[in-house]
């Protein structure tokens, strides 16, 4: 009976652990979770068994699996692959609209750009060894700190050995792409260390003012890394013709407020409605400001001048789609739902169509047929184009587009 049980057992954890072809990790919505949170680096293949492309990537992709496999420790990093059209709710959850998608997953948090390198077994293993760099830059005194345009997080230990640092190491892991990690170990960082205790403080970028940690345990490496990001990263950002092509390689849909130069009371009131509602949704989306003005261009393309601000738009990268009215900005639920919307596609298949009725129920009587001088529903309509993917880098085309087949 136990030899049975066992077997049973046996079975269930091939078929969560087994890869299908090669070492790439075939991952369903029974494994997903498990294998992200257990692995330092995934890096996933979001595909679909129809998407030319996709079916192209695979043998390169399974080859690159077997290389990593070889060269780098499986127990921290691996190649993984999401069949989209039978995983709807993993492709979903991470806004996939483009096949293959090829996103890193992190300490179990998405990094916020896709890999977008070239698709060999060798560059994936190229891209994956530079992942598992140590990030942290090692400092001998205070001396050392600059500013930075990105934000700094800095620790100050005992030593190296200890487990506030390995969480550090993990937090470092997890925000590298996003800040500058920097720790310093020892004696001449002792003044610095409040009762001797390890320390963690943040610098803004371009700053050299200390924001020191709350009352958090350093151990505690989920707290510790949502504190850091929070701090160090801007959660809205400015975007100028200087970042833009930065801003917009990240590959997020753009949630925009245009004002006035002279309007600093507008930015403050959407910050603050960013942070308290829609914190949770800056996996999916950028949230910007954007000075009227200097991106006239825009504004016209949405049928909008300077009169019109201050207003908030979602630039898809497709399309460009105007939130309703900036009194509505504040209202609890209203910008959540302006995302969502995005994310749905109702934004698009409405700005086509316009607003669509509820079905009628089954037992209802069919709708009058038009009568005579009654007009007729107005033609689909095409929502305004991206403007700002014009500002993103070039580059050439690998993926496929649900709205393009």
């Amino acid at each position: 009976m136990h030899y049975v049980n066992l077997c049973a057992v046996i079975v269930q954890l091939l078929a969560v652990l087994q890869p299908i072809h090669g070492s790439s990790l075939q991952l369903t919505e029974d494994n997903f979770d498990k294998v992200i949170a257990s692995t330092e680096l995934v890096l996933v293949n979001f595909y679909a068994d129809w998407c030319r492309f996709s079916n192209m990537l695979e043998p390169i992709w399974d080859e690159g699996a077997d290389l990593v496999s070889k060269k780098l420790d499986k127990n921290r990093v691996i190649m993984a692959k999401v069949d989209c059209d039978k995983e709807e709710k993993i492709a979903s959850r991470f806004h996939i609209s483009k096949y293959p998608t090829l996103k890193l997953i992190r300490n179990g948090h998405p990094a916020k750009k896709e890999y977008r390198g070239q698709r060999s077994a060798e560059s994936f293993l190229k891209f994956l060894e530079e992942e598992v760099r140590d990030p942290v830059k090692v400092i001998n005194s205070t001396d050392d700190l600059t500013e930075e345009k990105k934000g700094q997080v800095i620790g100050y230990f005992s030593s190296q050995d200890t487990s506030t640092y390995q969480s550090f190491m993990k937090m470092a892991m997890a925000l590298k792409d996003e800040c500058v990690m920097i720790a310093g170990f020892g004696e001449p960082f002792r003044p610095f260390m409040p009762g001797g205790q390890d320390l963690v403080i943040v610098r803004k970028p371009s700053s050299t003012d200390d924001i020191a940690m709350p009352q958090i345990d350093i151990t505690d490496t989920e707290r510790l890394t949502d504190w850091a990001r929070r701090t160090c990263v801007p959660l809205v950002r400015e975007i100028t013709f200087e970042n833009a092509e930065e801003l917009t390689e990240e590959g997020l849909p753009f949630l925009i407020l245009f004002h006035m130069p002279d309007d600093t009371e507008t930015p403050k009131r959407f910050l603050h409605m960013v942070e308290d509602e829609l914190y949770t949704e800056k996996e999916g989306i950028q949230f910007l400001t954007a000075d009227g003005l200097t991106f006239a261009h825009p504004l016209q393309h949405l049928g909008k001048s300077k009169a019109d601000l201050p207003l908030i738009a979602i630039d898809s990268f497709r399309h460009m789609y105007v939130f309703p009215d900036i009194k509505d900005m504040e209202t609890p639920g209203k910008l959540q739902d302006f995302i969502a919307d995005l994310h749905s596609g109702k934004l698009h298949r409405e700005f086509h169509y316009g607003v669509q009725e509820p079905a009628a129920p089954a037992a209802a009587a069919p709708a009058p047929a038009p009568t005579r001088g009654q007009k007729p529903a107005p033609p689909p309509t095409s929502p305004p184009e991206s403007v700002f993917k014009k500002l993103g880098p070039s580059g050439n085309r690998y993926s496929l587009l649900k709205d393009e087949l």
